[in-house]
């Protein structure tokens, strides 16, 4: 049986929690593959709203695996906090619950050494969550870090502790000065939620996968971010720290290409991005304003208030090149249903020259130029395609015309329930 994999095509938040957990039930496990707790999926049950950060979006389903991979990043305290609020909700979370081995660890050094150089760059930000992401995998890259199967050794206390003060060292060598009581009450909370991962099936989740797959089980790969965060081809250096295309499921789950089967974009009807950073259809007046009040665009993760612009063609277009996508999912139709005028980006004008592809360099003018649809006022109750206003069906032909791919799941609501199966 082959692997899918969902993942975003915008800059992150388009909605994939909510197509993880609508899709779930056709799936034997679901695998996150990259990013740590700076993801945030938001999914809404029976009116309850729910913020995942590192736990697989599967987890509401009772008879779904969840594996945490070897590609994701992985905050002992963050990752408790979120384990006891679901639990509160009467799940039994480590029944269905795989960490692997191999996943880094972010420690609470990490988190100093990303707000001392979020500091340092002054007016370059580029809009960390400060979640110590970045310098967790900096360490997993420079052969340094500490995993998941580190904490079940023997020696573990003495590696942590050569990690910790080779950082400490780099903060003094900065300049940048922390609250080392508060520091040290981290330090110890970390540990005590480092004893709790002891206790759950941590394991070589590889071979788990592989042997899925030879049995016959269907496998979801789940992707955080959005492929133009993507650490090769997004819009660097505003990017994340990892590889959120197709390519970074096999990296961080340990499967081989040929065992993808479907790749399920996701992406919201008009576009939005959260901190620093290019983003060329960018709404800086009150349709801007509107749409993230009414789309509810503020971060799952931080709480900060997300930029808004209308849909992006060219850079749908490219995250569908690299990714392979086979079919899309389009996210928040509803947000706009009050709009008059709809617009989308059909090309750019960069240098006197029209084209459909980005720039390399993304800081450089861009001038979108936008094709207006009609608004399509109130959507049905009903959830039929062909009682859809006649303008949203107009809309949607012409975007999957445009990338030559199928819009098979619409999304008209946050609840599971107002999600559209074509």
């Amino acid at each position: 049986m082959k692997t899918d994999i969902l993942l975003g095509l915008q800059w992150g938040d388009e909605g994939k929690g909510k197509v993880v957990d609508v899709l779930a039930g056709q799936y034997d496990i679901v695998a996150r593959f990259q990013g740590g707790p700076n993801a945030g999926h938001t999914l809404e049950i029976k009116g309850k709203k729910h913020v995942l950060h590192t736990i697989p979006s599967g987890i509401f389903r009772d008879k779904v695996m969840n594996v945490i991979g070897n590609g994701v990043v992985i905050d002992p305290i963050s990752f408790l906090e979120e384990v006891r609020g679901i639990e509160a909700l009467g799940i039994d979370i480590c029944k269905n619950l795989i960490l692997s081995k191999r996943a880094h660890l972010i420690l609470p050094t990490h988190r100093l050494l990303d707000a001392s150089s979020e500091a340092q760059k002054g007016k370059e930000k580029i809009g960390s969550t400060l979640k110590g992401i970045s310098p967790a995998y900096m360490d997993k890259t420079g052969r340094n870090g500490l995993r998941v199967g580190d904490i079940l050794e023997k020696d573990f206390s003495a590696k942590y502790k050569t990690l910790a003060e080779k950082h400490l060292q780099m903060l003094s060598l900065a300049g940048y000065e922390f609250d080392k009581k508060v520091f040290e009450e981290n330090e110890k909370k970390w540990m005590d939620c480092v004893a709790f991962i002891r206790t759950m099936q941590c394991i070589d989740t590889e071979y788990y996968l592989n042997d899925a797959i030879k049995a016959g089980k269907r496998i979801l790969a789940e992707g955080a971010q959005g492929s133009l965060l993507d650490i090769d081809f997004g819009s660097y250096p505003f990017v994340t720290s990892s590889s959120t295309t197709c390519a970074g499921a096999c990296i961080g789950l340990g499967i081989a290409p040929t065992t993808i089967g479907e790749v399920e974009g996701v992406f919201k009807a008009y576009c939005t991005r959260v901190g620093s950073g290019p983003f060329p259809t960018e709404l800086l007046d009150d349709i801007g304003e509107r749409i993230c009040q009414v789309g509810r665009e503020f971060g799952s993760t931080t709480g900060r208030k997300r930029r808004c612009g209308w849909l992006d063609l060219p850079a749908l277009k490219r995250a569908i090149m690299l990714n392979g996508v086979t079919k899309l999912d389009m996210m928040k139709i509803d947000v706009l249903n009050e709009f008059d005028e709809v617009k989308v980006c059909t090309h750019y004008i960069v240098d006197g020259k029209q084209t459909e592809q980005l720039p390399y360099n993304l800081s450089t003018e861009i001038k979108p130029v936008y094709k207006s649809f009609k608004g399509w006022g109130k959507l049905p109750e009903s959830m039929a395609y062909d009682k859809m206003p006649t303008e949203l069906k107009e809309y949607i032909k012409f975007v999957e015309d445009s990338v030559g791919v199928p819009i098979k799941l619409l999304s008209v609501g946050p609840e599971r329930s107002q999600t559209l199966i074509r």
